[in-house]
């Protein structure tokens, strides 16, 4: 146990709530992706979805290196809590907004299904999700303890949709 806590940097044993959470959604995500297969014999969607966690855990592992250094995180547990933060904002922003584009109209059966008006379906639904993921982003962020991190996040990621000016009056206001 503790070659695993120098490993990730942990120093309090309730640090060890990130990477048990981590493992876990992975796990989960890996059983639920598994599971669109529509494989009958449970043994064969257990392996598939035991194969699937081994391959998106290394892949993460390869990952952390690298965005360890990119995002200037100074324990490598706090990846996984940007992680967390992250999957939880994704998940959660489709969720909130599902209600509000129903109430709105926008949702797929009012749409024809040609190319024309699906691209523009997914286009509208990606502009209207945008403004719900950053607010939640920011406040997962904040709930996590990486505030600034996701703050400065979520301004970057306006700057880069042409929304320059309310970056500049934010940055302006603080």
């Amino acid at each position: 146990m503790n070659g695993f806590k120098s490993r990730w940097e942990i120093t309090n044993n309730w640090q060890l709530l990130y990477p048990v959470a981590g493992i876990l959604g992975l796990g989960y995500s890996a059983y639920k992706l598994a599971s669109l297969f529509n494989i009958e014999q449970r043994l064969w969607q257990i392996v598939l979805a035991l194969a699937i966690f081994i391959t998106a855990l290394k892949v993460t592992l390869l990952l952390f290196k690298w965005l360890e250094t990119r995002w200037k995180v100074d324990q490598r547990w706090k990846v996984i809590r940007i992680f967390i933060v992250f999957a939880i904002t994704g998940s959660l922003s489709l969720v909130v907004t599902k209600p509000v584009f129903e109430l709105i109209g926008l949702v797929r059966s009012n749409f024809e299904m040609n190319g024309l008006t699906l691209v523009l379906y997914q286009v509208l639904r990606f502009l209207a999700i945008l403004p719900f993921y950053t607010l939640l982003l920011v406040f997962f962020g904040w709930m996590f303890r990486e505030y600034k991190f996701f703050l400065n996040f979520a301004l970057k990621m306006v700057s880069r949709f042409g929304l320059k000016n309310i970056v500049k009056q934010i940055d302006q206001e603080s």
